[in-house]
């Protein structure tokens, strides 16, 4: 999920503390340096289906799924939110050795243990990088599930930025594009002014297709309270391709070992090329493939329409 600085949204009314109250649960995670918590929340009630939410970033929040409260509780399905150790609600500790791929796995896993769901009733759903992380969960513990979602997220790193580099990037006024390479080559990327074109020539058109003005709350404050310790060295600091320590991931070779009905969500104006996430359930054993043609990168907002629909039969079909 791309980001932007808290500074450039005004979060000045919103009070976290309002977030960690009722179902909310702090679950104990073991890492290399220590011990930590991690924030989860259960909505709903559902033996044979819970769905864990895995959000973006690295290093966004679970507010992102805010927009599933309108449409997961009458559908009856059962969801946890999820703010991943070092998002916003969780425990945030200064070390850099934990944001680290497989980590971020066995924390999952850790998770998975603590709310007590398996493969009886375990749907993982991850937007973004939440849809690597359960790409690459999926791939090492497939036994542990019932289903999978990956929503506007490729299999690949390279190819991701090949997409970016051949359709996006031509497709932006070239000056505009020149100056935000400035900003990152120069390191500045802190600037008002680079936040200012990406929000004008990127966001508004990839990544939310909403007047910004209109942007809906919960998508404010995901955006104001991703965490650039985590974000930047794993996705790296432009926002037009990854760059980071996930620059070279690419799970699309083991698509055909996650034998768990999965569905991969594409959307016409993604960041993300749709044709390739496409291409993504035909490799998979039990794959299926829901576009939003109306919709960007966050799909639950700027095409609910599409999204949730397709979303839920597919849940209530397992």
């Amino acid at each position: 999920m791309d980001s932007s600085p808290a500074s450039y949204f005004d979060t000045s009314s919103w009070d976290p503390r309002d977030a960690i109250s009722g179902g909310s649960r702090l679950v104990p995670i073991s890492t290399p340096v220590g011990e930590f918590r991690v924030w989860t929340k259960r909505v709903g009630t559902n033996p044979d289906l819970k769905v864990l939410l895995l959000h973006g970033g690295p290093g966004a929040s679970g507010e992102q799924y805010e927009s599933f409260d309108a449409w997961f509780p009458a559908a009856g399905i059962e969801y946890y939110y999820y703010d991943q150790l070092g998002s916003f609600r969780s425990d945030q500790p200064d070390a850099p050795q934990l944001w680290d791929l497989d980590r971020f796995v066995d924390e999952v896993e850790q998770v998975r243990q603590a709310l007590e769901l398996d493969s009886s009733n375990l749907v993982l759903l991850g937007q973004s990088w939440g849809g690597l992380l359960a790409m690459e969960y999926a791939v090492r513990h497939p036994d542990k599930l019932k289903g999978l979602v990956i929503s506007n997220m490729m299999s690949s790193s390279p190819l991701y930025n090949q997409y970016a580099t051949d359709v996006l990037m031509p497709a932006m006024d070239q000056d505009v594009l020149a100056e935000i390479k400035r900003f990152e080559a120069e390191g500045t990327t802190h600037d008002p002014r680079y936040e200012q074109l990406l929000t004008e020539h990127h966001y508004a058109l990839h990544v939310c297709r909403l007047p910004v003005g209109e942007w809906p709350d919960p998508v404010n404050r995901c955006f104001a309270h991703i965490n650039p310790a985590i974000y930047v060295p794993m996705q790296g600091p432009s926002e037009l391709g990854m760059s980071g320590t996930l620059e070279t991931w690419d799970r699309s070779g083991d698509l055909a070992d996650i034998d768990v009905p999965t569905l991969v969500i594409g959307a016409a104006h993604d960041t993300m090329d749709p044709e390739h996430m496409r291409w993504m359930s035909e490799q998979l054993p039990q794959g299926r493939y829901l576009h939003c043609p109306d919709g960007s990168h966050l799909a639950q907002f700027d095409d609910p329409q599409h999204y949730f629909p397709g979303l839920i039969q597919f849940l209530q079909s397992l």
